[in-house]
């Protein structure tokens, strides 16, 4: 749990010095991205869980799973990306790249 909320602050943190307006749970309009901290997705069950909030939202925003899990970046049938926390923070175009190039 511990290492859970460690993640979550440094997504917050990271966005925050990139000079993103930051917030936690109601999203304003004007936010282009949406993102959820998982520590770990140990099976599907736990990703649908995780994602089902995401698919409550009815906008063309990016949404983002940010995971510590080592995955290739990519999006599900959603649309939805996930990536590993090394490379969200390490690969400042990481958010920026589209299906093809995240393969």
């Amino acid at each position: 749990l511990k290492q859970t909320h460690s993640m979550e602050n440094v997504v917050y943190n990271e966005h925050g010095m990139l000079g993103y307006s930051v917030d936690a749970g109601v999203i304003p309009i004007t936010e282009r991205n949406h993102i959820q901290s998982v520590y770990l997705l140990l099976d599907e069950a736990k990703r649908t869980q995780e994602i089902r909030s995401f698919r409550k939202i009815d906008d063309s925003f990016k949404k983002i799973v940010v995971t510590k899990d080592i995955v290739i970046p990519h999006y599900d049938e959603y649309g939805i990306l996930t990536v590993n926390i090394y490379d969200f923070l390490l690969d400042p175009h990481i958010l920026e790249k589209n299906v093809n190039s995240c393969q």
